[in-house]
């Protein structure tokens, strides 16, 4: 529902309100005037006017059903508007940039150091290109059900130090440290571990400032395996941390948005933790910055 139907709705709803209460408003005036004659009558208007009050009070709880279903309704045709434009921008930038890759290296005579730097450059954008076709593909297949675990033991601590060994690489202008126990096992579908510790290091590294630290923990308990990532950056509010885990939601504005995304990580990264029996928070890390923290069943 667009905001202009939105709006022709509340005119015909505070329209039907104001008639009910004008209509009330006579009637009443009507039985202070029949009943001086008529004792049945004046019963036959308090019947009357008990059911239309009635009647007014589901009429009005209906219609504030259907403006919070408006409300949710325009927020999600925004939210999706802003992936339209963060996806059109997110295929647009590393296309370009590979074709003018290619292009260099077909157009001039460059060293072997110059070419394998262009090169590698392609083979980031296209890997870069691969993340969010993976995204798009991964939030599909779960709100299609489509999304199957296959849930074994492993070796948690090993698989956040071959994804910290991958995303190392990714980035030049931010330290990554690893806080983890050794010899974590975890019950829980792998792929999917990793997709969400891939998403949320991915995060930090969008929203922190160049040169500062991001830290990813795991730890466990009796009870708990906790998995986590912090970082430096800007931090996020408390009242966009209610709506972060939603799907297509980004803080701010897209057309005036610098960061890159699609608004699906977070999304992805909430579904696939509860998919796996899991719990996340997201928490104010200190001096400044984020805490992500996923806590998993110790069984």
């Amino acid at each position: 529902m667009n905001k202009r139907t939105a709006v022709i709705f509340y005119i015909l709803s505070a329209y039907v309100v104001m008639q009910f209460i004008w209509w009330g408003y006579h009637l009443i005036e009507l039985t202070e005037e029949v009943s001086k004659e008529s004792i049945l009558v004046e019963r036959r208007v308090r019947m009357i006017i008990g059911e239309g009050s009635v009647f007014l009070l589901i009429l009005l709880v209906g219609i504030w059903q259907i403006r919070r279903s408006i409300l949710k309704d325009l927020k999600l045709s925004e939210r999706q508007n802003n992936f339209l434009l963060s996806v059109t921008h997110e295929l647009k930038t590393p296309l370009a940039a590979n074709k003018l890759y290619l292009q260099t290296l077909q157009e001039r005579d460059l060293g072997r150091e110059k070419s394998l730097e262009l090169q590698q450059k392609a083979i980031d954008e296209n890997n870069r290109l691969d993340r969010m076709i993976n995204n798009i593909l991964n939030a599909s297949r779960i709100e299609n059900n489509a999304f199957q675990l296959e849930k074994e033991s492993f070796d948690l601590s090993k698989l956040v130090e071959i994804v910290f060994s991958r995303v190392n690489i990714l980035t030049n202008n931010h330290s990554i440290s690893l806080n983890i126990e050794k010899d974590i096992i975890l019950f829980a579908d792998k792929l999917s571990v990793e997709t969400i510790l891939l998403n949320l290091i991915e995060n930090a590294i969008k929203y922190s400032p160049e040169h500062t630290e991001i830290e990813v923990f795991a730890f466990k308990n009796d009870e708990q395996i906790v998995l986590g990532v912090k970082d430096q950056g800007i931090g996020i509010s408390n009242e966009d941390k209610k709506s972060i885990f939603k799907k297509f939601y980004r803080i701010g504005k897209e057309e005036v948005r610098t960061q890159k995304g699609t608004g699906l990580g977070l999304f992805i990264v909430s579904e696939l933790v509860g998919m796996n029996d899991g719990h996340i928070e997201c928490l104010d890390n200190s001096p400044k910055g984020t805490n992500f923290k996923i806590s998993f069943k110790n069984d």
